[in-house]
């Protein structure tokens, strides 16, 4: 299908839906889907953003500037995970227990505000990894328009530029707690010592990154932009510096670079049932 087939299959379906609410991270994926469902829904859309320690505050600040700017209603919720009994042992069914939880909240707020449906930004991509926040999208009724009308991570930012947005280019995102080995527990604090890690990366030209934790190790996800920044021996030494103030001892490059859902390599068959 031709991908501005695609775009109006989206368009379709949200005019459908009638009234939705939609969770809105900031990322490339839900900001293309807010700005869609605001042109077809006008008034009869809001956008709901969580917010937690493991959500970055620069991505909750540009989640609200974007609703701002477009005049959407925005709503913030506060779904702390660290709360979820179970989540902070870091079960391999962390995401469902996440998901669960956070729709829930939005579909409350939904509710409050007289909007019918609740929509969220997957798309077609993310049907090749493992994903148990899935199922409990599923099990709630939340709606997945961008993978309904079958649209791709790269269709989604041709027509994000194609419109004017600015994400279009925005690296890809994942709530902090993604950055943990299954078993690893996940405190406040770890997931302070990601978002600084992460952040100090952004602030030295890195887009697409991800710092995994491994106890004392952090080990750097990056692209090929990323790995020609590393080329430079002083800004190394720089990133070890400061990746040694944040608190950890080791530092390394991954030579595969970013994928998404790394840490579901260490996962079998008898995990995933």
């Amino acid at each position: 299908m031709m991908i501005q087939n695609k775009h109006e299959k989206l368009k379709q379906y949200l005019r459908e839906l009638e009234s939705v609410a939609i969770a809105f991270s900031g990322g490339v994926d839900s900001t293309f889907l807010l700005k869609t469902a605001h042109d077809v829904l006008g008034d009869k859309l809001i956008a709901v953003t969580a917010r937690s320690c493991s959500f970055p505050e620069r991505e909750l600040n540009e989640a609200v500037n974007f609703c701002k700017a477009e005049g959407i209603r925005h709503f913030i919720c506060d779904s702390e995970e660290l709360d979820i009994e179970g989540f902070s042992e870091n079960p391999v069914n962390r995401c469902y227990l996440c998901k669960k939880e956070l729709f829930t909240k939005i579909l409350n707020t939904a509710k409050e505000h007289g909007i019918v449906h609740v929509a969220e930004g997957s798309n077609t991509d993310d049907d090749g990894d493992y994903r148990p926040g899935h199922i409990a999208i599923k099990e709630l009724g939340i709606k997945s328009p961008l993978r309904y009308a079958e649209l791709s991570k790269q269709e989604i930012r041709e027509l994000s530029k194609e419109i004017g947005l600015l994400t279009w280019e925005k690296q890809s995102f994942a709530c902090l707690a993604s950055r943990f080995p299954y078993g690893e527990s996940i405190t406040v604090e770890r997931l302070s010592m990601i978002d600084k890690a992460e952040q100090l990366l952004i602030d030295l030209g890195f887009r697409q990154l991800r710092v995994r934790y491994h106890k004392d190790l952090a080990r750097i996800e990056t692209d090929e932009a990323g790995f020609k920044l590393l080329e430079n021996k002083e800004l190394r030494e720089k990133i070890y510096r400061e990746f040694k103030q944040i608190g950890f001892t080791y530092v390394a490059a991954d030579l595969l670079g970013y994928r998404m859902g790394s840490m579901n390599e260490g996962l079998d068959e008898d995990d995933l049932s």
